[in-house]
């Protein structure tokens, strides 16, 4: 007797293209876009729509977590300085002190939490998805991105004209990491000035991110390692404390302007 019930081959292509495109044409116009699904942009996103706003998280690779997921040197493990283990402790990851005020815990278990925590608050992803452009209005506002998939990027030039589609969003926030991509956008045309990342100082760099987390351009929010690259501070190194509390107040910012416009 077959175990599973009966189903097609055409059926299960079917399934997936009216799924997938159901949800694209319907997070086409979101309340917010996160460029970036490393630690900065999940925490960013769980809050936000836990919050109750319409949240897409694009994402350049084909997986989630960025660096979250291999730690330091490939060997899986991160750490976290007080007193942001208290996100460990939310998420329901285990950890150990290895020194005072230093945690160490399994890279995978951290960001498989994290991930799974971002998607039960109902944010939906664009994986191989990257950013091309961004969307402006008259009043120079940000409006949204423009995307492509990745692939497109590595494919000889004559062979890859193929035109990106625009995504719109209240807000965006860019939490691509050192290549702060979106800011980057905003650059080539002249609109703000990426200072570039500083040498590594973990701590004063932790610190100095997430004081710096928020708004840079009008609908444009940035978090993570992008802060870090465009205020000029210090890199930080496999410590993530301040990537889980920056995407926590990249989400507080986002809140305050949308209540802002709604008041």
């Amino acid at each position: 007797m077959p175990i599973f019930h009966p189903a097609k081959e055409k059926d299960v292509t079917k399934a997936i293209a009216r799924s997938f495109l159901r949800q694209l044409e319907d997070y086409a116009e979101s309340d917010v876009i996160i460029v970036g699904a490393g630690p900065s942009g999940l925490m960013a996103g769980k809050a936000l729509a836990e919050a109750g706003l319409k949240t897409l998280i694009v994402e350049r690779n084909n997986y989630l977590g960025g660096g979250f997921w291999i730690g330091g040197y490939l060997m899986n493990k991160v750490t976290i300085r007080a007193p942001a283990q208290q996100v460990l402790d939310e998420l329901g990851v285990p950890y150990q002190e290895a020194e005072e005020g230093l945690f160490v815990a399994d890279a995978p278990y951290a960001c498989s939490k994290l991930i799974a925590a971002t998607c039960d608050a109902g944010v939906k992803f664009l994986n191989m998805t990257m950013v091309e452009d961004i969307v402006l209005r008259d009043d120079n506002r940000l409006a949204g991105v423009v995307v492509n998939w990745t692939p497109i990027a590595y494919l000889p030039r004559e062979i890859a004209s193929l035109d990106p589609v625009p995504l719109e969003a209240k807000i965006t926030i860019d939490a691509t990491g050192h290549d702060a991509c979106v800011v980057r956008r905003l650059e080539q045309r002249g609109l703000v000035k990426i200072a570039g990342e500083g040498p590594m100082w973990i701590e004063k760099s932790e610190d100095a991110v997430v004081e710096h987390s928020g708004e840079i351009y009008p609908g444009l929010i940035i978090a993570g390692m992008a802060v870090s690259a465009v205020y000029g501070l210090p890199r930080m190194g496999p410590t993530f404390g301040a990537m889980l509390l920056s995407g926590e107040k990249a989400a507080e910012a986002v809140l305050k302007m949308i209540k802002g416009t709604a008041a």
